[in-house]
Formats: C-alpha cells, sequence, structure tokens
C-alpha cells in the first residue's frame, strides 16, 4: 500500500539479495543528494499513509452507530465465545452470544454502563463498555408459552404426546 518494501522505507536502499550482493569495497558515504532523496521518500511514504487513511475511514464509518442508553433500560451482555471454554454450561457452536436482559443501573462517562447483574454472576465485574451491550426490545410475539408440567416428589413426570402425526 506504500509503494515500497519495508526494508526500503527503514533503511532508505532497497535490501540486497543473494543474487546482488556488493562488494564489501564498495563504500557508500551519505551524501547531499541522499539525504534529500530520503527526504523525499518519507514525505511521499506519509503523503500516501493519509490517502490510505482516508479510503479506510470512508469505509469504516458508514458502519459506525453512536449508541445510548437511558437508565432503567433492559440491554443483553454479548458473551465472546471462545474455542474450548465452557461458559454458562453450554460449549461449541451452541455457546449463548448474549445473556440477559438486564437493567442499566447507571451511565459512567460517555461509553459505559453499570448493569444490574444476577446474584449468579456475581464474580464478572459489572461496567460495561457500550459496544458489548444490545438493547432488548420485547415483542410478545416472540415469547415462549410456559407449560406448567407436574413433578412428582422423585423429580419425574409422565410424558404425553401433543398429537399423532399421520
Amino acid at each position: 500500500s506504500v509503494g515500497v518494501a519495508p526494508y526500503e522505507v527503514l533503511y532508505g536502499r532497497p535490501c540486497r539479495s543473494s543474487l546482488c550482493w556488493a562488494k564489501p569495497e564498495e563504500h557508500v558515504t551519505l551524501r547531499l543528494e541522499l539525504i534529500e532523496e530520503t527526504i523525499e521518500k518519507i514525505k511521499d511514504i506519509q503523503e500516501r499513509l493519509k490517502e490510505i487513511q482516508s479510503s479506510q475511514k470512508s469505509y469504516a464509518d458508514p458502519k459506525r452507530r453512536e449508541v445510548e442508553f437511558d437508565t432503567g433500560d433492559s440491554v443483553f451482555l454479548k458473551v465472546t465465545p471462545r474455542r474450548g471454554v465452557t461458559r454458562f454450561r453450554v460449549k461449541g457452536k451452541l455457546a449463548l452470544r448474549y445473556i440477559g436482559p438486564f437493567e442499566i443501573t447507571e451511565r459512567i462517562g460517555l461509553v459505559a454502563y453499570h448493569l444490574n447483574l444476577l446474584a449468579q454472576l456475581g464474580h464478572m465485574h459489572n461496567v460495561f463498555h457500550v459496544s458489548i451491550l444490545k438493547k432488548h426490545m420485547l415483542d410478545p410475539s416472540h415469547v415462549v408459552q410456559y407449560v406448567h408440567v407436574p413433578i412428582q416428589e422423585d423429580v419425574s413426570y409422565e410424558e404425553q404426546p401433543i398429537r399423532l402425526l399421520a
């Protein structure tokens, strides 16, 4: 992206490969032209880096979003899945991506929020960055109806079919 090899940027000359070794008797002395040429290359590289950064910024800015929550809002907490790590009793592809919802109790600074976590999560810190929070929107159509299953004293229950297929 800069247009020259990193070695050339660092040392101001092309890297000597095994095909083109200069003789040890040839001694390169610093001349005024060499210093001016190096300064021009550095300025050229800085200009190219600014162009590249601005083009990458134009790609990143549309995806950026300003997120703010109010005290009392419900949010989900993003849980990063890691290979081989069991969290919340599930491992692998079926591991949870978000847990919650949790209530926001306080805003700390511009981008951090204090959450009211459950007692089981007491070992976790309760202040989180806004990037790992997701707003909880209650949609009644997504709620699964709870069906009461009578459980006996020996912690067993009787299974009954809902309907017969064919």
